[in-house]
């Protein structure tokens, strides 16, 4: 069963979307508090996250980092700050869709299966391809069969790219998704990093352009069929 955490501190407006969900075959879990809302993403991401901007301890902004820097399951943002920068700022995050309040119980409902529909089809359809194959146990990554040779820090930038073809990943993203902590790297880091991965994918595949530079904003991993 579909699992979907609502993070709510309004108790009335929680119950209503539990109703409404579990009423459409969802299972339901509601946390009110940001802080204990990350750690339970944390531990075990549900399907979905239908995340408020305005949480105690721990703003849903703050949460949805977290969470991005473990999990790409998706969020869907509620908020009643309905300022552009507000919502700019939750998609720049990795949110993956924004409602403001006061909405529609049923808006909802439909914006949370279309969310999910459209993530099952990314993870069928935004598998790397074949000529791109990352073995995550071993730490290796080979282009038409030939091993790319790439050191740890260069897998783990690879691997989240790879993750979502064509969707453009900021610098501050790659950091938290690519290296750990207590890595001491800064954003000059990642573009020192995506040089180096377009070099050893270019000796192997020189008429194809793996890594797109996207001027101001970062990076995106343009397989053939992008």
């Amino acid at each position: 069963m579909t699992r979907i955490l609502i993070v709510e501190d309004e108790p009335d407006i929680a119950s209503v979307l539990q109703d409404y969900l579990r009423h459409q075959g969802y299972d339901t879990e509601h946390i009110a508090d940001g802080q204990l809302a990350l750690a339970r993403i944390q531990a075990a991401p549900p399907d979905l996250t239908l995340l408020d901007v305005m949480l105690p301890r721990l703003d849903g902004l703050a949460v949805l980092r977290g969470a991005r820097a473990r999990s790409d399951a998706p969020v869907i943002m509620l908020t009643a700050r309905t300022e552009e920068v507000d919502r700019l700022i939750g998609l720049e995050l990795g949110a993956d869709d924004y409602i403001c309040k006061p909405f529609s119980p049923r808006e909802v409902v439909a914006r949370v299966r279309a969310v999910l529909r459209r993530t099952a089809q990314a993870a069928v359809s935004n598998t790397p391809p074949c000529a791109l194959t990352l073995d995550e146990e071993q730490w290796s990554a080979s282009l038409h069969g030939e091993p790319l040779n790439l050191t740890r820090r260069e897998f783990r930038l690879l691997q989240a790219l790879a993750r979502h073809p064509g969707r453009i990943f900021s610098r501050g993203q790659l950091l938290e998704l690519a290296y750990e902590p207590v890595d001491d790297v800064t954003e000059r880091a990642v573009d020192s990093h995506v040089k180096n991965l377009r070099r050893k994918l270019a000796a192997l595949s020189p008429t194809h352009d793996w890594i797109r530079s996207v001027y101001g904003i970062g990076f995106s991993l343009e397989t053939p069929d992008t």
